[in-house]
């Protein structure tokens, strides 16, 4: 069985083949002989490492990791819905001071690796075993180190097992330095290079020493973004003055540096790369990109390291496939439709027919209205469309395979997104009213009498997109909502050969290392698998705008907004964006009209400087250093 089949079954492996063990003695007093002594008693123990690690999945929310009991309760809130990807459709409430949190879950996962590495010398295993379990160790050390790091900044390296034997205080170990903590976590990444294999025998979902590069690779580039961005949001305090945060403008060189060969490492290795990378066209390329989420182990050339979900149920599977479906193939679940990409991140997308630059939408002929978000104006000449999703037709595929846009199909179903109509006399009815009779034929408001027909606006149960699309990526449509918590088991994509190419490329444009060309071929690489012909420049702003849709929903956004310090310039007292179809009476037969407006029932949000570090919890007892303006 491979080995994250076996993490999502953990609750009950540990209950039937460990309660001997485990009940018995705490963990730091196992004898290596007692859970060691066979390869299932590694086997078991290493996936419970591994169902700990802090990857940002299907289960990530900002309550924290695996959040997927019996009834998460959250709402389907995802980390997309603070930052400029979407939105939720019933909440509006920002980033909190508990948010994101991962201290004591982290030092858990910490003194369990531990507590192997220290049992790894007294077992009687062959030598490639024995460097296995060193690699994987380090690897998870590392992984967990980072997931600290870019929360905390510097914080306590703590290397082995620690005991308590009378005198609290010896167990206290001051924070060091965030450029420390960045080292150690780039030198562990290094142990589980040199230490492991290249693959697993039985293919197991296991660290290989590529997913260890991939992991090195994305730490230094997060670091290196730190240490040269971090003038934008400048901090102070004691925290700051003995350096357990920030990091000296100096270090960005050596972290660029890294970024560069851990990721031309992979490159070059001829291992991976682009999942069906030359569509014969953006209809293909659409296709393409949706199946890669759909299941990614369709694409072992590309995905480097996966998380699986082995079956439905409590802590086994996730929520994605019913809180995020449209509200018309909700299948009887009540809660659908909570993602709701806004116009913000649909702009980001290139066209076809003016590729290299961001193509915001046009609404009206004069095409001069991409900053008038004041609702509609009977003085506009708005383009009309018979399809409602003629609107979108020269955008990127990606767009169509990551968002379901008005008038399209989903499981079968033409998906309606209507705010409304413009009526006979030219004035407005929006977000609700009376159905209308017009030239002989009744409208409705939403676009369909029943609420079970339509996937817009109705604020009816918070099951509808208020941004004028609604979420396609990662779901799957073959299958319908199996309503209950946790029936999805698509499995996650952790690490995969685009966002290697995008690192690779952000590192050398950022760093000014001088491979250009191999930079821009790294990016226009992953253009072209969109169904771009034509190749653009190696530019910061072309390397990030691409991130943004190639990696959209993939819970990088929040990150690269931190790593970057852009979190306080976008959010200022901001607002969102949506892009509202509207079925115009004024003609006949009517048509369909776009309005680009500010997200109804959303508050302004604004990110502050204190936030890019999370606070320490328990420091009056843990005696550490808070973090700046906590």
């Amino acid at each position: 069985m491979k080995l994250f089949r076996c993490i999502l079954l953990l609750p009950v492996l540990f209950s039937l083949s460990c309660g001997d063990v485990l009940d018995k003695q705490p963990l730091d007093k196992l004898q290596g002989e007692n859970l060691f002594s066979n390869p299932e008693g590694v086997k078991l123990y290493m996936a419970n490492l591994y169902y700990q690690l802090p990857i940002e999945d299907f289960t990530f929310f900002r309550q924290g990791f695996n959040w997927n009991t019996g009834d998460p309760n959250n709402g389907g809130f995802a980390p997309a819905m603070v930052t400029d990807e979407a939105v939720h459709t019933e909440f509006g409430d920002f980033i909190g001071n508990d948010d994101f949190q991962w201290w004591d879950q982290g030092y858990k996962l910490i003194r369990d690796t531990n507590i192997l590495i220290d049992i790894i010398p007294t077992l009687s295993v062959s030598e490639d075993e024995t460097k296995a379990l060193v690699g994987e160790s380090a690897f998870i050390r590392a992984y967990a180190y980072f997931a600290l790091a870019k929360r905390y900044g510097g914080v306590p390296l703590i290397t082995s097992v620690q005991k308590y034997e009378g005198d609290v205080e010896s167990l206290k170990v001051p924070r060091s330095t965030e450029k420390e903590t960045w080292d150690f976590v780039l030198k562990e990444c290094d142990v589980a290079i040199q230490n492991l294999a290249e693959s697993w025998p039985g293919g197991e979902r296991r660290a290989t020493k590529w997913v260890a590069y991939a992991l090195k690779s994305r730490v230094a580039l997060h670091a290196a973004s730190l240490s040269k961005y971090g003038e934008r949001a400048p901090i102070s305090g004691t925290a700051v003055d003995q350096k357990l945060v920030g990091l000296d403008k100096s270090a960005a060189a050596e972290y660029y540096k890294a970024a560069i060969e851990a990721s031309e490492t992979l490159i070059n290795s001829g291992k991976f790369s682009l999942y069906k990378p030359s569509p014969a066209s953006p209809e293909e390329a659409a296709e393409n990109y949706r199946k890669l989420f759909e299941d990614p182990n369709i694409a072992l050339n590309e995905v480097i390291f996966i998380k699986g979900f082995a079956r439905p149920g409590a802590g086994t599977g996730h929520n994605y496939g019913i809180w995020y479906q449209p509200n018309q193939t909700a299948n009887g679940w009540p809660h659908p439709g909570r993602m709701n990409p806004t116009l913000d991140l649909i702009d980001a997308y290139e066209s076809y027919t003016d590729p290299g630059k961001s193509a915001p939408v046009m609404t009206t002929e004069a095409g001069n209205d991409i900053n008038d978000y004041n609702g509609f104006s009977a003085s506009k000449n708005y383009k009309r469309y018979d399809d409602p999703a003629g609107i979108y037709k020269d955008k990127d595929a990606r767009l169509w395979a990551t968002a379901v846009l008005p008038g399209t199909a989903w499981k079968g179903q033409k998906i309606i997104i209507q705010a409304g109509f413009i009526k006979p006399d030219g004035s407005a009815q929006l977000f609700g009213g009376e159905p209308i009779t017009a030239n002989g034929k009744t409208y409705y408001p939403f676009g369909a009498a029943d609420r079970t027909q339509y996937s817009g606006f109705d604020t009816w149960g918070g099951n509808n997109t208020r941004t004028g699309v609604s979420f396609k990526k990662f779901l799957n449509e073959g299958v319908n909502v199996a309503p209950g918590w946790n029936q999805t088991v698509s499995d996650w994509a952790d690490f995969r050969y685009a966002e290697i190419l995008l690192i690779y490329a952000e590192a050398i444009v950022e760093s000014g290392s001088g491979k250009i060309e191999e930079g821009a071929k790294a990016l226009n690489d992953i253009r072209r698998r969109a169904g771009h012909t034509k190749d653009i420049p190696l530019t910061i702003d072309n390397v990030i705008r691409e991130r943004r849709v190639e990696l959209a929903f993939e819970n990088k956004r929040f990150w690269d907004l931190v790593r970057r310090r852009e979190y306080h310039t976008l959010f200022n007292n901001s607002v969102r964006h949506a892009l509202i179809p509207v079925l115009d009476l004024r003609v006949s037969p009517a048509k369909y009209i776009f309005i680009r407006q500010t997200i109804q029932r959303l508050n302004p949000a604004t990110f502050d400087y204190k936030q890019y570090y999370r606070y320490i919890p328990g420091v009056g007892s843990n005696g550490l250093v808070q973090n700046p303006q906590y």
